[in-house]
């Protein structure tokens, strides 16, 4: 897939304007920073995005659902704002058309990454946050997640990916997952890597900051292999 230099397509997309040296900076995965002498990388702003989108998310739950009670609401919201939703919602804007990759992402398919799409939804967000301030990110945050509401069957076990990569597994009749969880670089700055395991079978990789994030990660494009396996 060849990348993209059209920011005003993705910024119609978006439904927001941002300022040019923070979009590029939301769009910039940390392998291209890498290979660009350390350049900055999206990572700050994906942290401020997180909290944006389930600030966002959480008031417009409570204030939609008056009477869900709270355990309902927090599946409801672990629905929305999990990876797997992300990279939904990244997917249907195109946004891996528009990602700052190193060379390595891009031979190893970076741009159709859940993990990493899911990442950069939540680094623009920071972004918008940052130059229009709370209410555009809000804005921002529940258009994104709008079409996602729309659809009933995401609020159960299916939008946890290892848990529906187990129920895959088992439905093509292979055995349970099993992820091989390594880590490199200093302990304050340390990025994991994931491999699930299927029958002996590297299936997919994730990286993330934590080993929940990179299981996570590994499971969402093992979903994804396996599908295509059926």
């Amino acid at each position: 897939m060849t990348p993209s230099d059209d920011r005003s397509a993705l910024e119609r997309e978006l439904g927001v304007t941002i300022a040019p040296e923070l979009l590029e900076l939301a769009l910039t995965h940390r392998s291209w920073a890498y290979e660009h002498g350390g350049a900055a990388t999206n990572e700050r702003l994906e942290f401020l995005g997180d909290s944006i989108l389930g600030q966002a998310v959480t008031v417009m739950l409570y204030e939609s659902y008056p009477d869900l009670p709270e355990g309902d609401l927090a599946k409801r919201r672990a629905s929305l704002v999990s990876s797997a939703a992300l990279a939904e919602v990244a997917r249907s804007i195109a946004l891996g058309d528009h990602l700052k990759l190193g060379k390595g992402e891009e031979l190893t398919g970076g741009r159709e990454k859940s993990s990493i799409l899911a990442d950069t939804v939540e680094a623009l967000i920071g972004a918008t946050y940052l130059d229009r301030g709370a209410d555009v990110a809000t804005a921002l945050v529940l258009r994104l997640v709008d079409s996602l509401m729309a659809d009933p069957d995401r609020f159960g076990t299916a939008m946890d990916p290892k848990t529906a990569l187990q129920e895959l597994a088992a439905q093509l009749g292979l055995p349970a997952p099993v992820y091989a969880i390594s880590g490199n670089g200093p302990d304050h700055s340390k990025v994991f890597t994931a491999t699930v395991m299927i029958a002996d079978e590297a299936i997919a990789s994730g990286e993330g900051t934590s080993k929940k994030q990179a299981e996570m990660g590994a499971a969402l494009e093992a979903c994804t292999v396996l599908q295509a396996r059926r």
